[in-house]
Formats: C-alpha cells, structure tokens, sequence
C-alpha cells in the first residue's frame, strides 16, 4: 500500500479527489471466516460488506496520511440504493474471495447456498451484483470533496441497500456492488472531471492474452462500447468507463496503479473519450 500510496498523492495533488475502492478479496474471506464459526448465525452481506469498507478505508487512509500528510482526510462508511428486483439477484456473478483449487474447494465444505463459477485455473465464490442507482451519502460526500477533503468512499460498491415500505425504511441485502459503475457513479454525481479506474494491468487491450495483443492507448466511446470483454475483468471497467463518457463527455484514463500519475497525464494506460 506504501508504493500505491506515492503514486497516488501525485494524482490527489492540487486536485479534488474522491477515491473509491475495492473489496472483493477481503469480503469473500469475512463471508468465509463467518460461515466457519458454527457458535453464532453468520453475518449477513451487507454487514460484511460494511466491514471491510471500514478496514480497507482506514488502511488507505493511513497510507495517505504518510504521503500527503498537509492533506484532510476522511474515510466514510457508504450506502448504495439497488432495485429489490434487480434480476441479478436472480444470477450471481461477482467474484469474490480467493481462487480455490478443487482439492480446496472440498476442503472449505461451503454452505449449500454459496455459488462458484470458473476463474482462471481455478473456481470463485459468486454473488449477486445488482445495478447502483443512487448513493446515500452523496451529500455528505460532495461536502466532503468541494472542503478539499480526500474522501475515500463507496468501497466495494457501498454496502447495497433497498427503500421499502411507505415510511421509507433502509435494509441491507445480500450482493456486492461493482465497484466501477458505483465509481462512475459517483463521479456523475459529482460532476467529475476526469475519472481514472487504476488496476493491476496497464490499460484496455485488443486481443487480450491473444496472438495479436496490444495497448490501446486512446479510443473513443462508440468503438469502445462495439467491443467485447470478460465479465469479471476489464467488462466492468469498460461498462462504467462508457457510461461516464457518454453522460458527461469527459475522459476516462484505465492503467496500471503503479503509473498512476501517467495515466492521469495520458501518458501510460488507455484514454477513453466522447464523441
């Protein structure tokens, strides 16, 4: 997290900057540990999810700290509004946890509930991941952001909540959010300039893993969008990149999060933009 942080303090300065994370390794494994622990009723998604929003906030958060230490700045728990009818909770297909083998698969003994499907060499624990209508903090975010606070927030999606009932009651449910569209929008929202989606590759790729690989390293949204990519991977990142052009004309920059400020700059990673 300390060199992720360097390159990151680069793209925060004299910037306002909200940062969205991840959580699809460390929310797995709670769901893991909570479905082991036979003495007590596991805890339900939603509250895991709230979890390790708060665990991997404060890492991050201290991680900056050391690098930006003149900088505020805040960690916040955050909720994301789903429709209660969304089919995907019907289709479970958000990795998340570790990659078992299948000698490790049996081993784990999962609850009859749990679905998997394959990823990579090995099979993935999937769940739900229904489409992010609205943030519920927005507010307290654009706040936050407008202060010149670096707001970490919406981790792992936001924790995924439904409004029933006419008194408008707030309930968790159990899926994890993708963390890109929740990303993109949040940057709707806020009115962003310029959304930067950094990961462990250094942008969009033509033949990804083919013989004719190859960077791309600018294109525009219509292009983008005819194209075609693996759901749990780069398919997220192109979806919610596509969706932030096309409703704000603004560019995304998709890289490598150790080159974070070049991608900011354009000059590493992929540069997506409108028409």
């Amino acid at each position: 997290m300390a060199m992720s942080a360097k390159g990151l303090a680069a793209v925060c300065a004299g910037h306002e900057v909200a940062l969205v994370h991840g959580n699809g390794p460390q929310v797995g494994l709670l769901a893991l540990e909570a479905a082991l622990y036979k003495a007590v009723p596991p805890y339900p998604f939603d509250v895991l999810g709230a979890e390790s929003q708060g665990m991997i906030g404060y890492v991050i958060a201290q991680a900056m700290r050391s690098v930006l230490p003149g900088r505020e700045i805040s960690a916040l728990v955050t909720q994301t509004l789903v429709d209660e009818d969304d089919a995907a909770f019907n289709h479970p297909t958000k990795p998340i946890g570790p990659v078992y083998s299948e000698a490790e698969l049996a081993a784990i003994k999962a609850p009859s509930d749990w679905h998997f499907s394959p990823d990579g060499a090995g099979t993935r624990r999937v769940v739900p991941s229904p489409t992010p209508l609205s943030i519920m903090e927005l507010e307290s975010i654009q706040r936050l952001v407008r202060a010149g606070v670096l707001t970490i927030c919406c981790g792992g999606g936001g924790i995924p909540v439904v409004v029933s009932g006419t008194a408008g009651a707030v309930r968790g449910v159990e899926a994890v959010i993708d963390k890109d569209l929740c990303a993109a929008l949040l940057a709707i929202a806020l009115g962003a300039d310029h959304l930067i989606i950094l990961t462990d590759v250094d942008g969009i790729y033509r033949d990804w893993r083919g013989p004719d690989e190859r960077l791309i390293r600018s294109i525009g949204v219509t292009e983008l969008q005819a194209m075609r990519f693996a759901g749990g991977t780069m398919g997220p990142k192109v979806e919610a990149a596509c969706w932030f052009v096309r409703e704000t004309g603004m560019p995304v920059s998709i890289g490598n999060l150790e080159a974070a400020s070049a991608v900011m700059a354009g000059a590493a990673g992929t540069r997506v933009f409108g028409h």
